[in-house]
């Protein structure tokens, strides 16, 4: 009976830790600045609407639904650019970033009719994810290997 306990207790406590390195790595990839804004041109070369979604999640009033239509807009086309494009790599960053997006838009579904303020955490951290891959995408582009 109590190496049952201490079993459980040690698989448990593995899996919380598991998920908060993941969560904090991720924070800590998107948190990452580069020397240079590319995604702002990506957007504008892309027809991107993740920007004005942040701007969205600022306004109470906003519907949090089709926010999130527009971020998945935006990460299906950019994840179809990055697979595409020359000079980006599917590194474990970008799946475990993906990964992340998954998981905040399962977490938004499961909160959105209970706490609004979590649903909004969740597409701010989707919005963070989509500006990310927008970056990488930019800065793939101007890169000299690319040109």
């Amino acid at each position: 009976m109590f190496e049952a306990a201490v079993t459980v207790t040690m698989t448990v406590s593995s899996v919380l830790l598991f998920c908060y390195w993941f969560r904090y790595t991720c924070r800590l990839i998107l948190s990452a600045a580069t020397s240079q804004d590319f995604a702002t041109g990506v957007a504008h070369a892309h027809r991107l609407c993740y920007q004005e979604a942040q701007l969205g999640l600022q306004h109470p009033a906003t519907d949090l639904d089709r926010l999130k239509d527009m971020l998945d807009h935006d990460y299906a086309t950019l994840a179809r650019l990055l697979k595409q494009a020359e000079g980006t790599q599917d590194g474990i960053e970008r799946r475990m970033l993906a990964v992340h997006y998954r998981l905040a838009t399962v977490w938004y579904r499961s909160c959105r009719t209970i706490s609004a303020s979590a649903a909004r955490m969740a597409l701010e951290e989707m919005s963070m994810v989509v500006a990310h891959f927008a970056n990488s995408l930019g800065e793939a582009a101007a890169s000299p290997a690319a040109a």
